[in-house]
């Protein structure tokens, strides 16, 4: 790609970040290429699709959490490692009001722009899951699937005005019920009476 192309096309994303963040997914791709001061034509012809634009976006987030994990999976004790991925996991479809519906359909669609990413960010998670159920610290009752939804649903609570405040307790809650320890709670002994 030419370096003015490529230089437009990441001022695109740049800006579709931004109104996709305020706007969640379902932003008018016109409102966007008017933000960016280009026209509708410019984006369709970088992005030719919505998925497209969206695929471009979130690739980034979501390598980033897929080498998150790998990362985690060697400094990390398996029960804070797949807390602290959770938690960013949360973070990143949070970012993107609206995600987790097309991340889910993203999924089982391997025609899709985002099934690669999506796939594969699943993939990451579920390694932490396993690690930590193999050293006894998560529960086995559940799958890579049942983790990525969880997830998704802590993501669509921060997304609703009424529950936000309640976010960080209600992760802790989903979170101490995946794992056998207590997320967020002291770690500190308690003298004895």
């Amino acid at each position: 790609m030419r370096a003015d192309a490529r230089k437009n096309h990441d001022h695109l994303l740049t800006v579709a970040g931004t109104v996709i963040t305020e706007q969640g997914v379902d932003a008018s791709l016109r409102d966007i290429a008017r933000r960016a001061g280009v026209g509708l034509a410019t984006l369709i012809r970088h992005f030719p699709t919505r998925e497209a634009l969206l695929e471009a976006l979130l690739r980034t987030s979501f390598d980033e959490l897929a080498a998150q994990a790998a990362d985690l999976e060697t400094v990390a004790e398996p029960d804070d490692a797949l807390a602290s991925w959770l938690r960013d996991f949360v973070a990143c479809a949070h970012n993107y009001r609206g995600v987790v519906a097309l991340m889910v359909t993203a999924i089982e669609d391997p025609e899709s722009a985002l099934h690669a990413s999506c796939v594969a960010m699943r993939a990451a998670g579920t390694r932490l899951l396993v690690r930590a159920q193999e050293r006894g610290v998560a529960r086995t009752d559940i799958d890579g699937t049942d983790l990525f939804a969880l997830a998704g649903s802590l993501a669509w609570l921060s997304d609703q005005p009424s529950l936000a405040d309640r976010s960080a307790h209600l992760f802790d809650v989903v979170a101490s019920a995946i794992l056998r320890s207590p997320v967020g709670a002291e770690n500190s002994a308690t003298p004895a009476p």
